[in-house]
């Protein structure tokens, strides 16, 4: 499993199953940006900064620190909502 180094362990793990099942997810952001899109995967830069890969038709990876709440689109998900 990947280390948390920005974000709590328990919430990092909500967005691995995200991307594992293939979740959409809306996204709030702290910019006042909402992204909808499926959750794909996590990347790791060298420089230890987190990402989630996020299809909305093109591809867009979002700063995990910038989060603030993801809400499950997917009918019968795991979870239905984490608050960063």
């Amino acid at each position: 499993m990947t280390q948390c180094k920005l974000i709590a362990c328990e919430l990092h793990d909500y967005l691995e199953i995200a991307c594992m099942y293939g979740y959409r997810v809306k996204l709030e952001l702290k910019d006042g940006q909402s992204l909808e899109g499926n959750a794909i995967d996590l990347i790791t830069t060298t420089e230890k900064r987190e990402f989630l890969l996020l299809d909305d038709g093109q591809k867009q990876l979002i700063e995990l620190t910038q989060l603030i709440k993801m809400t499950t689109l997917t009918p019968n998900a795991s979870f239905k909502e984490v608050a960063f």
